[in-house]
């Protein structure tokens, strides 16, 4: 117990120190008409980044870009595993595989989170508030002094989630970006009780909306967990006297196996073209096609929620066929000699898998769409902060999950393992009792004769 302490004391303390990084600003920036700025665009791409980096972003820290360059990375090298032959070969490789996979992974991220900490310099530069810019010195210099420490904040987010991952608990990554949402959760929910306060909306419609964030959560909890088991038999084969095999088990399928990933790519896309036309302080003509971007594009509006919800669905069979292989599976149990019942193995356990996976993504997606489109609807028609959005809960949730479930398993592990020292003790110790037996045995027989 006083080991999973020390792990849950070394996550809090990584936390802390993640959390003071997100205050400390780049040089050169205007805070006080940065916050107008934000403000000003919090329904956009820029106030969901925001969430997601634990406002970092929007105070310009240098972990404003946070793990997101990494994820993006991530995946890149997961698509290039189904793309390349090379790369699928190295993952084939094992866990020296596995370490230039990941090796090539932190490469990518450097160049990625220099080209992003470039691009957003060059458009901190673009923003101003009456004429003023935000920057107070804007050039090359601040661009590329700018790129560097965005990069750096990035490298060095990567190297406390995994500190994280290998000596705390839960996943590094995650808990970082579950950090950051739930140092925002407070403020979210003291503007809704200031707001039923102040009479913008009802006292009932406060209750509402705590009664349905309740009842995500709840809804969450409920799906994250639900899975399709595909029994796999395991035949038995006869080595010298020995039999092995014989066993029964099976293939745990997912209903959300995509995860967050089809929300956050849905809304980066959707919002970006309107986040870049806020940013820039214009007025576009009624006929003009960035007016009729801005008003068909926005929270609420009928054409966004569609292409929300199509796009959802789209990147999570997407993203859920690239990271479970049904071909590459089949093939694995082929060479093991496992076989899924009245399926032959190869291509018909491959087709059979491939339906399976259609029929439960197909049912994620829609959980996952009507999980985000509702309280989208709530956040443009009220103005409920993105904190307690679909895609926010969804995150703090599965996290959450994630590590009481590790904690289960290192509790049961550390169980077992006293249990299987105890059988060991008490084995010798009946061992050593029944020598003892026997030579005293001998010594009462040589006594009477």
């Amino acid at each position: 117990m006083n080991e999973l302490l020390k792990k849950f004391y070394f996550v809090l303390c990584m936390l802390i120190v993640y959390r003071i990084g997100t205050y400390i600003p780049l040089p050169g920036v205007n805070a006080t008409l940065l916050t107008e700025v934000v403000k000003q665009n919090s329904s956009g791409m820029l106030g969901m980044l925001n969430m997601l980096t634990g406002g970092a972003l929007g105070r310009l820290s240098i972990f404003a870009l946070n793990i997101m360059p990494y994820i993006t990375s991530s995946i890149v090298m997961q698509l290039m595993s189904v793309v390349s032959s090379d790369i699928a070969n190295i993952k084939k490789e094992g866990e020296a595989g596995r370490k230039k996979i990941s090796q090539y992974t932190r490469y990518l991220t450097v160049i990625l989170s220099l080209f992003q900490g470039y691009g957003i310099a060059v458009g901190a530069e673009n923003i101003n508030v009456n004429g003023v810019s935000i920057i107070a010195d804007p050039g090359l210099f601040f661009r590329f002094i700018a790129a560097l420490n965005l990069a750096g904040g990035t490298m060095f987010v990567v190297w406390l989630t995994d500190q994280i991952t290998a000596r705390g608990i839960g996943n590094g990554s995650s808990l970082v970006i579950f950090s950051g949402i739930v140092a925002g959760l407070p403020s979210a929910i003291t503007n809704i009780l200031q707001m039923g306060r102040s009479g913008s909306i009802s006292t009932e419609f406060v209750i509402l909306i705590i009664l349905m964030a309740l009842g995500l959560v709840a809804l969450i909890a409920f799906i994250e967990k639900a899975q399709r088991r595909i029994a796999v038999n395991y035949p038995k084969r006869q080595v010298g006297r020995k039999i092995f095999g014989g066993d029964v088990t099976h293939i745990p399928l997912k209903l959300n196996t995509a995860g967050v990933i089809g929300p956050i790519f849905a809304n980066s896309l959707l919002l970006f073209p309107s986040t870049l036309m806020g940013l820039s302080n214009s007025k576009y003509d009624v006929d003009s096609w960035q007016y009729l971007i801005l008003s068909h594009l926005g929270h609420g509006k009928l054409t966004y929620i569609i292409l929300y919800a199509l796009m959802i669905m789209f990147f999570s069979f997407f993203y859920t066929f690239v990271i479970f292989n049904v071909d590459e599976t089949a093939e694995n149990l082929r060479k093991s000699g496992a076989i899924i019942v009245g399926k032959r193995p190869g291509s018909n356990t491959a087709e059979y898998l491939k339906h399976v996976l259609t029929r439960i993504t197909f049912v994620g997606a829609l959980y996952v769409s009507f999980l985000c489109i509702v309280p989208e609807i709530m956040i443009s028609k009220y103005s409920v902060p993105f904190y307690l959005g679909g895609t926010s809960l969804l995150i703090v949730v599965s996290v959450v999950m994630d590590v009481f479930q590790q904690t289960q398993m290192y509790l049961l592990k550390r169980r077992y393992g006293s249990l299987i020292k105890n059988s060991a003790f008490f084995s010798n110790f009946s061992s050593w009792s029944n020598l003892w037996r026997k030579k005293l045995f001998i010594i009462k027989l040589c006594c009477r004769q």
